[in-house]
This record gives structure tokens, sequence and C-alpha cells, in this order.
């Protein structure tokens, strides 16, 4: 004879929720390409341009794209030559000079990005 599991009847029992499966090749992989393949120096500062970040949150922002080995330690140092920090909340901002530097056409900003960076640069 084969039991099955005792009823419990102390309330409703919760749903499982399903994770819709993805297909890897389902995925739009060409921002995160185009945006892998270019110099992390120039990554940091088009992000840095659009707002202020906190280090940790900048970090967790260049790694949804990818990083490379050889860039994985290298962002306090990119920040000590293109960010100016802020001390009363730590956050770091673009140096000035560098927003001549950007492409409005950067293949990771988002069409609203590039409209964000137009009003930006034209302050």
């Amino acid at each position: 004879e084969v039991r099955g599991a005792q009823e419990n009847n102390s309330g409703p029992v919760p749903e499982k929720k399903r994770m819709m499966p993805v297909r890897l090749a389902d995925i739009d992989w060409s921002g995160c390409a185009a945006v892998y393949g270019r110099p992390y120096r120039d990554r940091v500062i088009h992000l840095l341009a659009l707002r202020d970040y906190k280090e940790p949150e900048l970090l967790a922002r260049l790694q949804r794209d990818g990083v490379r080995p050889k860039d994985k330690d290298s962002l306090g140092k990119i920040l000590q030559q293109v960010a100016n920090l802020n001390a009363r909340d730590n956050s770091f901002s673009l140096k000035e000079h560098l927003f001549q530097t950007l492409q409005t056409d950067w293949p990771g900003y988002s069409k609203i990005d590039r409209e964000n960076l137009r009003l930006i640069l034209s302050r």
C-alpha cells in the first residue's frame, strides 16, 4: 500500500510561480556586445555623463554589460582620472572637460538616454 502525503487543512497553499524559459537566441545582445567591445574607460565616461553614480552602483551597471578580467580592478583608477567625488554622498560625477569627448550615438544609450544627453550637453 502506498500512502500519499498527509493533507494540511490549515489554509490555502500558495501557488508556485513559474519562470518563463528564455532562449539565449531570443535575447538581443547587440547593445551589450557593442558596449563590451569598447574601452572600459569610455564606458565609465558615458555612464557618468548621464547621471552621478556611487561606486557600487556604477560597478553593478558595468558588470551587467560584461567586464573583461583585465578591467575588473581598474574602476578606482579610472574614476580618479575622469570623475569628481562628491564627499557629501560619496557619488561620482563626470569632470566637465570630458563632456566634449562624448559620443551621442554611444551604443549603450537608449533613445531616452540620447535625448537626456542632448539636454545635458545643451546646458
